[in-house]
């Protein structure tokens, strides 16, 4: 035999509990005593015991023993009563109410039969509360042992307030069976999984303007979540129109992002853009990131050219503006304006709190300086950028393999490199798609 709890515990409301799921709340006291005739030990709920005790509010006396067998009863108790349990894991422990204390007691997982012993609960329950100076009231022994179930039974029934628990206990319907427990966990999670999926599906609705994706659009990546703020409809058409439009979008948007960077005059830019047209791989440096963001910052013939920042347009109320926030709280900014086009603008952002962030000096790497930046709200359009470093994202991207990505990422890119003006790039990607979106409905206010 051994004894995890000896000595005292605390009270509240003349409750204590045996608890064995951690990340349970644990069963109201219906619940705990459904269909049982005792009423101060209540194990109708499975892993869990609800105990009484006469005192409403303080330290009571309380030993819990695990024995291998049954004891022998002490008829020094005045109330007595027998349950079965079964832990629900291995983490049984006795626990006060609210959880303010706990006291392991290592429980094998197997069947027990448990037996409450009570003394002295009428006079506590009289007293209601004790103090820390007065004398014990009532005192309890709640005693494990390895048995199968059975019924629960009073052993002995002295006290009124065992009496009044007992009675209650009584009049309670019998708890669910363990079928009718798994078919209502059953229909809860399928209630639940349904809800969830109803509102994933409807939230991504609202992000595709009122229509859900297909598959294709869902996983086809790259800056797909950037070109639906700005025409969620244009990317369903996109979508819809096969892959020989879809190609042939992609070199129109690489083509109009050039001409409006002041690009297609240049050999190297040209040479590329041709062999778009001609289905043929990027010539160099487009066959090389590194070399060409090199030719860029070093060709003198770059012109120097910026643009203010692409702003999606505002969604109406009915719509969500949930990857409009998104996309305004946590950007990605558009490179500063390097190479030849340094000379022209260098802007200096304002962080929110006031203070300037270090704008990075003009770079002869590789690689533009790229500087990430928290805008709260939306984006402001004063902010410049550099045209030739938006425009040749759009070639590198028309050459993607898979054409539905070559064309969202290339007029993504235009769209950043038309940027305030990027209403007319999107009426001219438009033309190449059969589907138009419909005309808003007309809003009145009462």
């Amino acid at each position: 035999m051994r004894r995890p709890v000896e000595g005292e515990v605390h009270v509240h409301y003349g409750q204590i509990y045996v608890e064995s799921e951690s990340d349970d709340h644990g069963p109201g006291l219906a619940e705990a005593f459904a269909g049982q005739r005792a009423g101060l030990c209540g194990a109708a709920t499975p892993g869990f015991l609800w105990l009484h005790t006469g005192l409403h509010t303080g330290d009571v006396g309380f030993t819990v023993e695990v024995r291998d067998q049954a004891p022998p009863l002490d008829p020094a108790w005045e109330d007595v009563v027998e349950v079965s349990f079964r832990p629900a894991s291995a983490q049984s422990a006795l626990v006060q109410w609210a959880g303010e204390d706990s006291w392991d007691l290592d429980l094998e997982e197997t069947d027990h039969r448990v037996r409450y012993c009570a003394s002295g609960m009428d006079r506590a329950s009289e007293t209601d509360t004790r103090s820390a100076d007065e004398p014990q009231l009532d005192r309890y022994l709640l005693q494990f042992w390895p048995a199968p179930p059975e019924p629960d039974r009073v052993l002995k029934e002295t006290s009124r307030t065992a009496a009044y628990w007992h009675r209650y206990a009584r009049t309670l319907p019998p708890p669910p069976t363990p079928a009718e427990r798994a078919e209502t966990a059953r229909r809860e999670r399928l209630a639940r999984e349904t809800e969830e999926r109803e509102q994933r599906l409807a939230h991504e609705r609202r992000q595709w303007g009122g229509r859900l994706p297909s598959d294709a659009l869902r996983t086809v990546g790259g800056n797909v979540s950037g070109l639906r703020d700005f025409d969620p409809a244009l990317l369903h058409a996109i979508d819809a129109a096969g892959p020989a439009t879809q190609r042939a979008v992609a070199r129109f948007a690489a083509r109009r992002a050039c001409e409006a960077a002041g690009l297609t005059a240049l050999d190297w830019v040209a040479h590329a853009l041709t062999a778009l047209a001609e289905d043929r791989p990027l010539p160099p440096p487009f066959d090389d990131d590194a070399s060409m963001w090199h030719v860029l910052a070093s060709d003198p013939d770059v012109p120097d050219r910026t643009v203010g920042r692409a702003v999606p347009p505002e969604r109406p109320p009915s719509e969500s503006a949930d990857s409009v926030l998104m996309s305004g709280l946590f950007q990605t900014a558009a490179p500063f304006v390097v190479g030849p086009a340094a000379a022209f603008e260098e802007p200096q952002v304002p962080s929110p709190s006031g203070e300037e962030w270090q704008v990075p000096p003009p770079s002869d790497s590789a690689l533009s300086p790229l500087v990430a930046m928290l805008t709260i709200g939306r984006p402001d359009p004063s902010l410049r950028i550099s045209q030739p470093h938006m425009a040749l994202p759009a070639v590198t991207a028309a050459a993607d393999p898979d054409p539905l990505r070559a064309a969202l990422d290339a007029v993504y890119a235009a769209v950043v490199t038309y940027g305030e003006d990027h209403p007319a790039l999107l009426a001219e990607v438009w033309s190449f798609c059969e589907e138009r979106p419909a005309p808003p409905e007309p809003r009145f206010t009462p």
